[in-house]
């Protein structure tokens, strides 16, 4: 008999284009791979409509409205939690006794809810959220935005006091498991990677000509890292620079255009990103928050050539040697040029095929069938 789960997602995790949306939409297809019947919920805000690729992979997918109005924000529940609690759901839910994954805390309001005291729960989380959300306010422009991501950091460090009622906690990184043992140590916390959209190491020989950094430039973590590397490393060097990503903001496009030999690319496709990553020369990774595992990292040990990242960018996970590390400008700086004219080697992809074995799909689509049969 074929097994079934439930999959509540925080958002459509069609396309797959940013961090959390690729961790949901990659588990679902392995899990669909494996023969697993995914039945899965998610919440449908912004311009992310309803996706026939999902539809083809999941026996069902329920769409639910995100009530985001302001009366929701008055809340002592977090806002990203309030905003998604939706009677249908529970319905939903309950037409039968198949196990649930909650994909990060915001999702969990039904996560002690005495009528799912004898189904099996498992809590997904990509970041431990209130150390996320104090990150982003630390680099928010906007006073209002940053007394929201305070405040909402409180409420959710109170909210997830709500995971101690899962089976099973599945940590992104070594550091988060960490966190989650010493937190609620009743509750069994598992090292789960994040899943991803490569079943096999596709990096291509070679050389390329320039440089990339890639992410979803809306949210303040990744266009201040952006920031930091125009002004502190791109700037400092005349080789061609790329900076890809979601939704630039508009300072960031107007630091950019300072610079002749770095160019934006927004808004790219998939496809588009894909070839972006697949023919950079190097790729710099930077960030100031060391919080979950970043998919951008995992994209380009897949896929691209050399990479260059800081501590916080490495910490929690087993990836360290598959990276050139870098935290001061100069460092950056002379290991880009270091980088530049080497060839990417058949060499270099086996050395990576090893130093990358952890993050696996298919064993990690096993070992959480394990965790709900």
């Amino acid at each position: 008999m074929r097994s079934h789960l439930h999959i509540i997602s925080f958002d459509i995790p069609y396309p797959a284009n940013y961090g959390g949306a690729i961790d949901v939409f990659h588990k679902i297809r392995c899990l669909h791979t494996q023969g697993i019947i995914v039945i899965l919920h998610c919440f449908e805000y912004g311009d992310r409509k309803s996706s026939p690729e999902l539809e083809k992979i999941c026996e069902k997918v329920y769409y639910y409205k995100r009530d985001t109005s302001f009366i929701n924000q008055l809340s002592f529940m977090p806002f990203n939690v309030k905003s998604r609690i939706n009677s249908e759901l529970k319905q939903n839910l309950l037409k039968d006794n198949y196990p649930i994954l909650f994909e990060v805390l915001h999702t969990c309001f039904l996560l002690n809810d005495p009528d799912f005291k004898d189904r099996k729960k498992l809590f997904r989380h990509s970041n431990i959220e209130h150390d996320y959300f104090l990150e982003l306010a630390k680099g928010e422009k906007s006073y209002l935005k940053k007394l929201y991501l305070k405040i909402e950091a409180i409420k959710l460090k109170r909210f997830e006091k709500k995971v101690a009622y899962a089976d099973y906690i599945l940590s992104v990184s070594e550091a988060d498991l960490e966190y989650f043992k010493k937190a609620y140590p009743n509750t069994p916390s598992v090292y789960l990677p994040s899943f991803h959209q490569f079943d096999e190491l596709q990096c291509k020989t070679g050389k390329g000509d320039y440089i990339l950094y890639h992410g979803n430039l809306s949210i303040s973590e990744n266009y201040n890292a952006a920031l930091w590397l125009i002004n502190h490393v791109f700037s400092k060097i005349t080789y061609p620079v790329v900076i890809a990503g979601l939704n630039p903001p508009s300072h960031l496009v107007e630091e950019i255009k300072k610079y002749s030999h770095i160019t934006l690319k927004p808004n790219c496709t998939e496809q588009e990103m894909q070839f972006l990553i697949e023919e950079a020369q190097i790729h710099c990774l930077y960030t100031e928050q060391a919080t979950g595992l970043k998919l951008k990292l995992l994209n380009v040990l897949y896929s691209g050539r050399f990479v260059i990242a800081n501590t916080n960018m490495l910490v929690g996970t087993s990836l360290t040697e598959a990276c050139t590390f870098a935290n001061s400008p100069q460092q950056f700086i002379d290991s880009i040029n270091h980088l530049l004219n080497l060839e990417f080697t058949t060499q270099e992809i086996e050395k990576r095929k090893k130093l990358i074995a952890s993050m696996n799909n298919e064993e990690k689509t096993k070992k959480l069938i394990e965790l709900f049969s």
